[in-house]
């Protein structure tokens, strides 16, 4: 059986549209996301430096001889 080319045309031209569009779309959605995993990486450091701060008071009043 054969495929009209009208058919095929529009396969076609349908695909390479979706991957046009993919592309664009790509391209304004990735310096967002950049943007976004920058600033999770500088609470992620605000998070851990306070933890270590709070490990390191605790360990200073755990050191008294008042114990």
């Amino acid at each position: 059986m054969r495929v009209s080319p009208l058919i095929k045309f529009a396969r076609y031209s349908a695909l390479l549209v979706g991957m046009i569009y993919g592309k664009k779309r790509y391209d304004y959605l990735q310096p967002i996301a950049a943007e976004e995993k920058r600033m999770e990486a500088e609470e992620k450091a605000k998070h851990e430096e306070a933890a270590r701060f709070a490990k390191e008071i605790a360990a200073a009043n755990e050191d008294t001889i008042l114990k």
